[in-house]
């Protein structure tokens, strides 16, 4: 099965169709109360929500998901046919499409069932997701256009030459992955001057985000919060809450972590740990949701 641990648990929501094809006379049975086999869209709900429940004993690749939500309805179409339309809704870290395809596959397999008696001519068709949102089915609600990025590695070892850069890469390749366009790319040491000149001098070219690697911790050459934290002229406090609770759902190490964020300017700020699964984690942890603070620092709202 994919590995998921990386994705964010978030609000998922999905809606399915399916049709079943039917005599007119099928349908006034229906109305009618007389299909011998009984009352027809209770059980075809109920089944619809146990095959829905069902889906990863079914389909191997599927991940076990919370249904937290889940309705189905029936309605007839002019053409003759019933519509089974459902919809369902998940906090989890994959989404809830299957399960509601599922479900209306079922209910419809649970129609053709009671109606086989009295209509051979029953055809199931036009299975299909209508919408899905949550995970990334939303990234485009969070910029129009692709942001701007600057990684700075913070590391006196790595600016002296002595170790090889792998955290701020990571970051690079993260950020490219979201769709963000990193056009700033530098090593400097721990050093609290060198630090803020680099990143006011990102600021004055209007970079609409800016993320340092390295220098979070508690060591005594840990000088990246100080430096950032001197001349941010907001906090955004909440985007390092995200981070520390995302990581510390993957190891007891990420409590320790003194990361701040915030915005100068229209540029926001934020430090990343320096080792590579830290800085990759913190990230995990709120890309794409934190590009939306573009839109806010420009006076955009919510």
């Amino acid at each position: 099965m994919r590995d998921i641990t990386s994705k964010q648990i978030t609000l998922r929501t999905a809606k399915a169709v399916a049709t079943i094809f039917c005599s007119t006379e099928t349908i006034s049975k229906i109305k009618g109360n007389e299909l011998p086999k009984g009352n027809l869209f209770d059980v075809a709900r109920a089944a619809g929500f146990l095959g829905a429940k069902l889906t990863p004993q079914l389909l191997p690749h599927c991940h076990p998901v919370n249904i937290d939500s889940m309705d189905i309805s029936f309605s007839f179409i002019p053409e003759g046919g019933i519509q089974i339309l459902g919809e369902a809704k998940s906090i989890g870290r994959t989404g809830i499409e299957m399960e509601i395809l599922t479900a209306v596959s079922i209910a419809a397999l649970e129609i053709y069932d009671m109606l086989k008696p009295v209509d051979t001519d029953l055809e199931i068709g036009n299975i299909k997701l209508l919408q899905k949102t949550g995970g990334k089915s939303d990234r485009k609600k969070y910029f129009s256009t692709s942001p701007t990025c600057a990684v700075l590695v913070c590391s006196d070892s790595t600016a002296a030459g002595k170790r090889e850069d792998k955290s701020g890469l990571a970051i690079k390749g993260i950020l490219e992955q979201a769709n963000a366009k990193v056009v700033a790319y530098e090593i400097v040491a721990d050093d609290k001057a060198q630090i803020q000149k680099q990143l006011l001098q990102w600021v004055s070219e209007d970079i609409h985000f800016i993320f340092t690697t390295g220098g979070t911790g508690l060591g005594p050459r840990d000088n990246t919060v100080s430096a950032v934290s001197e001349i941010l002229e907001r906090d955004a406090d909440g985007i390092t809450e995200a981070m520390r609770n995302f990581g510390q759902m993957r190891t007891p190490m990420a409590m320790m972590s003194r990361a701040v964020a915030g915005s100068i300017a229209h540029s926001l700020i934020v430090t990343l740990p320096g080792s590579t699964d830290g800085a990759r984690e913190s990230l995990e942890a709120i890309v794409p949701g934190v590009f939306h603070a573009r839109k806010m620092m420009k006076g955009g709202g919510h």
